[in-house]
């Protein structure tokens, strides 16, 4: 974050005096604060004393002990720019997008597009003007009818069903169905302070369930929330977990054509885990050099051109998925329910989408090289409990999507944003402390140093 565009930078001395003071960022909650936010914040020493909107959430605390707290601090206060202009409402209008008769959700940060006719998918999610979903070129504005043999991939998020495979009725057999290509119905239920819509898909015989689902976006804030509920049509019970699937596009931003070499995806790990290594390799190379656990606990993998899916019992509650190339991310967070049982015991699923390898009856390895079939993107994949279902029964899936500015680090996920770099303290020139930290934040706000 070595750049003014994208950072926020404030110096600040002290004595040696000030040292046994105590020391708090404190990030005080203002509402709606106008388009000219910067979405990561960075203290650093040298900079300049300008201090630009940033997103911060209420009363998010950053604290340092340096010794007795009964000493008066005598540090100066810095306090974000107010912006004077009226609050904006969100909205919810019919849009063309790349053919495709649309949706689109909007406030002053976000912009959703919704295709309600191709599985109710939200097919592109941009924040200050930058895109995060995949969408299929090859598919754009098209629309084909479910198939039981064909997977029309259009990109973009869903929702999907697991267990997945062809083992039994308990399991799904994937491809273009109803689920997921069967055309969902739409209904704008508010905008102004609150925009929300619903999109209600078609029952499935095969599974004998029925998905819907809620969006909803405030007017002052770029956080996302979904409310997904799935409902047993069928006359006898059934089990099943919801699944939501997004498509990060993973190819280069300023060539779509090459693969982006900074693309990477965390979630927090379990100690205890139930996985070999903390995680478990479910398709893909077992020896995979992109993915592994950092020493912080971070289940990370660096997007490479080559299928594999990675599931993670995860209890945390968050995945996030960092663009170091154009310095955005995106956080998914979702409950965590510990007394409840997973799909494999998987709450986390990572797939990155690439040629496969594969293994001749002969035992003969080889990749497949179809350019087509294995276009630039990673899949984060988050899981509900198994539900078990009477008829008429439903059960719901709740998450939220955050998304914000990132950097060349990545250091965890807390309630307010992301931490690009810890707040640190280190000695400087002439008994002065230097702090130096850099965030990226989910609320609108502004910075005071105490």
């Amino acid at each position: 974050m070595g750049n003014w565009n994208g950072s926020v930078y404030h110096r600040i001395c002290l004595t040696q005096i000030e040292i046994f003071r105590f020391i708090v960022f404190c990030f005080v909650c203002l509402g709606a604060s106008g388009m000219g936010m910067l979405p990561s914040t960075s203290v650093h020493e040298k900079a300049d004393m300008t201090l630009r909107d940033s997103l911060v959430d209420g009363m998010f605390l950053l604290a340092l002990f340096f010794g007795a707290a009964g000493l008066r601090p005598a540090f100066a206060q810095v306090q974000s720019q107010t912006d004077s202009r009226s609050h904006e409402n969100c909205r919810v209008q019919a849009a063309d997008y790349k053919g495709w008769h649309a949706q689109q959700i909007s406030n002053p940060w976000v912009q959703l597009i919704v295709v309600p006719q191709n599985g109710g998918r939200l097919i592109q999610v941009s924040f200050a003007g930058h895109p995060y979903l995949f969408v299929n070129p090859k598919l754009a504005g098209k629309y084909l009818p479910p198939s039981a043999t064909q997977w029309f991939n259009y990109g973009g998020d869903k929702l999907w069903p697991l267990p997945e495979g062809n083992n039994d009725e308990q399991h799904w057999v994937g491809n273009s169905d109803v689920l997921d290509d069967g055309p969902f119905a739409f209904r704008k239920i508010s905008e102004g302070q609150r925009c929300e819509i619903e999109l209600t898909g078609p029952a499935d015989p095969q599974t004998g369930i029925q998905f819907s689902r809620t969006i909803a976006l405030e007017a002052d804030v770029p956080g996302i929330h979904f409310h997904a509920v799935m409902k047993n049509v069928s006359g006898h019970t059934v089990e099943w977990s919801m699944q939501s699937v997004s498509q990060y596009d993973t190819s280069d931003p300023s060539a779509a054509s090459s693969l982006n070499h900074n693309f990477w995806a965390f979630t927090p790990t379990d100690p205890f885990s139930s996985y070999l290594n903390r995680y478990h390799v479910r398709f893909g190379p077992a020896e995979n050099p992109a993915a592994s656990v950092r020493d912080d606990g971070f289940f990370n993998i660096h997007y490479a051109h080559l299928a594999a899916e990675l599931w993670i019992d995860s209890k945390e509650g968050w995945l996030a998925m960092v663009d170091g190339t154009s310095s955005y991310a995106m956080v998914e967070r979702f409950d965590y329910e510990k007394d409840k049982t997973y799909p494999g015991k998987a709450s986390v699923i990572f797939w990155t989408n690439g040629p496969e390898l594969r293994l001749s009856n002969d035992g003969i390895p080889s990749v497949s090289s179809d350019p087509d079939a294995s276009p630039y993107y990673m899949e984060a994949e988050l899981n509900s409990p198994m539900c078990r279902l009477r008829a008429g029964e439903s059960c719901a899936f709740n998450t939220e999507w955050f998304p914000t500015r990132a950097g060349s680090e990545f250091h965890g996920v807390t309630d307010a944003g992301i931490v690009i770099r810890p707040l640190q303290a280190s000695h400087a020139e002439n008994g002065k402390v230097r702090l130096a930290g850099s965030f990226g934040v989910f609320f609108p706000g502004r910075l005071v140093a105490r």
